[in-house]
């Protein structure tokens, strides 16, 4: 059926989740079923994560810092490849860990359905960088440069071509969003270092415990992890179109929050490009964009602006003697960091309005 067809008979997107059972697919299940355009044709755990195909009881979907009270009960299956098919999906979600996602979407390559992947298993191009900063050889090299980097604000009109997109990273949206209006207008001087200082809420570090995540370790604390090895590097470097190993410096740190992430960006300005022209850029790359608030001179964004949405919240701030620019960033790492962008992806792929669902 062609969307011109479903348009006509008000049929909606049959949608699939695998991995419904963490934290990003959790936020997607909540998302999806109360998306106007879309039905759910099927929920899966993560292949990894069950034993057998039995089928479980999940009291949910409630997501981490939601102080709903708790919804009606939703059928989770053990993942089967044969049944996901049979249910005649139109896109299917992959909210599963990357060696995961590597592992079984190749097998639907040549599916009709659509495939939007939450992990960073497709997000880089060059197959060798993944022992690096992955810890594994990428076992299917070969689809790397079909999947579609679904930044929606940068890729747009080839998402909405796309059969298959790799959903980016929370850090790497929450750099990149302040950051492409610089680069496109050629803003930055090429002399200085982008340093990207960013900090989390621990539903990042995904559901499965580790010593690293537990309340007794992250609550009254406050600490930088995975410094100059984290995996958001490349992705950003790469979107960016930059090269060398000295021009982009990204440190993450862990918040003592369920959700939300705050970046903040030292950038330099070329010699003689004023803070209005900079924000007239701004103003400019994102006069289309539904979920980028840009803020006004004088205020900046906080976590707990855009906790709960897609939105990603930018402000601006310049100093006119050292002539350094400090971008402030804000997203629900979540939503805009996951689910909620997987969403959007999915509106553009399907010709929907690119904010149903999540206003």
């Amino acid at each position: 059926m062609t969307m011109s067809d479903r348009t006509q008979t008000f049929s909606k997107l049959r949608t699939a989740v695998v991995g419904a059972t963490g934290y990003s697919g959790m936020e997607l299940v909540r998302l999806l079923r109360r998306h106007p355009g879309v039905e759910l044709a099927g929920l899966y755990s993560s292949p990894a994560a069950h034993a057998s195909s039995a089928t479980t009881e999940n009291k949910g979907p409630v997501s981490p810092g939601d102080a709903s009270a708790v919804r009606s009960s939703v059928k989770v299956d053990g993942f089967d490849e044969k049944h996901l098919c049979e249910s005649k999906p139109d896109v299917v979600f992959f909210a599963t860990p990357n060696e995961t996602s590597v592992a079984v979407i190749p097998q639907f390559k040549d599916s009709a359905f659509k495939i939007i992947d939450l992990s960073g298993g497709f997000r880089l191009k060059d197959a060798a960088q993944y022992p690096r900063w992955y810890g594994f050889d990428h076992a299917a090299p070969q689809m790397l440069s079909q999947f579609i980097y679904g930044l929606p604000e940068m890729n747009s009109a080839v998402i909405r071509k796309s059969k298959w997109v790799a959903n980016p990273g929370c850090y790497a949206t929450s750099a990149l969003i302040p950051l492409l209006p610089m680069i496109q207008d050629d803003l930055l001087d090429p002399a200085a270092s982008i340093v990207c200082d960013s900090k989390s809420g621990v539903s990042g570090a995904g559901k499965q415990p580790t010593a690293n995540t537990h309340f007794c370790e992250v609550s009254e604390s406050f600490k930088a992890y995975s410094v100059f090895s984290h995996r958001h590097t490349p992705e950003i470097k790469q979107a960016l179109g930059l090269n060398g190993t000295s021009t982009f410096i990204f440190t993450p740190h862990l918040l003592p929050i369920n959700r939300g992430i705050f970046s903040t960006l030292y950038v330099k300005p070329k010699p003689g490009v004023s803070v209005g022209s900079i924000r007239r850029a701004f103003t400019d790359f994102y006069s289309g964009a539904p979920f980028v608030r840009i803020y006004p001179e004088g205020r900046l964004p906080e976590i707990k602006f855009v906790t709960h949405t897609n939105y990603c919240d930018v402000g601006i701030q310049n100093d006119p003697e050292s002539s350094w620019l400090i971008l402030i960033s804000c997203i629900d790492n979540l939503m805009k960091g996951a689910a909620g962008q997987a969403v959007q992806n999915m509106n553009l792929m399907f010709g929907l309005e690119e904010s149903s669902g999540l206003e």
